[in-house]
């Protein structure tokens, strides 16, 4: 997962990603995990993790 140039990590399912919000500053309340403005999903999607 990357903001911006950062990479953070990897997230293997939605709570690492929630996880990375927070420690980015971003509450997980505030974000749509299926609106594509504002998450760029690579090889899935919200319900989709491998």
């Amino acid at each position: 997962m990357s903001i911006g140039a950062e990479v953070l990590g990897v997230a293997y399912g939605v709570v690492d990603l929630l996880e990375f919000l927070v420690r980015a500053g971003i509450s997980g309340d505030d974000v749509r995990l299926d609106d594509p403005d504002v998450i760029d999903w690579r090889g899935g999607g919200p319900g989709i993790w491998s």
